[in-house]
């Protein structure tokens, strides 16, 4: 495997995704849904007060992207990160394009971790995208006034915008775990519905799982509970420790699903 195939191959799928209307939809979802929340959080009455940040979204504009980043991890990330990482290779199967791919002088290893790195690499733009967004629908449409985190301490705009940001960057480790998690479906599967469909209905397994009395372990071991990392960021002293046992786990899930996907795609029978 060489570096200048993996580029390759990476640069042929951006050109492909560039022209696909389901990767320009999320991005647009990603880009025009948190304008859209904080028009309809400004002029409506009620909030959504079961939410973490949900009694502030009028208060403070940086409530805004907290209460998006909560919806979003229920399923809205699994979602986001399987477009792509679920379609990728199915996708050659569906089309018989295989044979095509592996004989224009580019090995497996080099298809498969091209492919990889571009499915990663959307959901992270979509992730950056969805964050901005959010940031300046709440600051541009609610206000920029200080934030009450969890310990009911009162966050100036400046320590408020840089606390956001950190809760952002947190979902960056299990994002990027879903997608590798839809690339082993899809290559397991051969089927971009599968590759889609299961880590979205895993997600939603996953939080409902959450609900039923179990060890605590259980739930920190789940990729779902990951996302929620953030919370720890909000309150006075913050910890760093739930976020440090979050990326681990982010990490192990992306390992084991990608060495899964990589092992089965190494001994598929192309011609088969």
């Amino acid at each position: 495997m060489s570096l200048r195939g993996v580029r390759t191959v990476a640069g042929v799928e951006l050109s492909k995704l560039a022209f696909q209307l389901k990767a320009r939809l999320v991005l647009a979802v990603c880009a025009a849904g948190p304008f859209a929340f904080a028009v309809v959080m400004r002029v409506q009455d009620s909030l959504p007060s079961d939410t973490l940040f949900g009694r502030s979204v009028k208060e403070s504009g940086f409530a805004t992207p907290l209460v998006i980043l909560g919806f979003a991890s229920l399923w809205g990330f699994p979602a986001i990160s399987s477009v792509v990482g679920g379609d990728l290779f199915s996708s050659e199967d569906r089309f018989g394009t295989w044979k095509t791919v592996l004989t224009r002088g580019r090995s497996r290893a080099e298809v498969f971790a091209g492919k990889v790195l571009v499915a990663i690499g959307f959901a992270w733009l979509a992730l950056a995208v969805l964050a901005a967004s959010s940031i300046a629908a709440g600051v541009l449409v609610l206000g920029s006034g200080p934030l009450i985190d969890l310990s009911g301490v009162l966050r100036p705009a400046p320590e408020a915008l840089r606390l956001v940001c950190l809760a952002w960057v947190s979902a960056i480790l299990p994002i990027g775990a879903w997608a590798s998690c839809a690339v082993m479906v899809s290559i397991v599967t051969r089927s971009s519905p599968a590759g889609i469909g299961l880590p979205v209905l895993a997600a939603l397994t996953m939080q409902l799982s959450t609900l039923v009395d179990g060890a605590e372990i259980g739930r920190r071991l789940l990729l779902t509970s990951a996302f929620d990392a953030w919370h720890v960021l909000l309150t006075e002293p913050a910890s760093y420790r739930p976020v440090l046992d979050a990326s681990i786990v982010s990490i192990s899930y992306a390992l084991v699903s990608l060495a899964m996907a990589y092992w089965t795609l190494q001994r598929r029978d192309i011609g088969g």
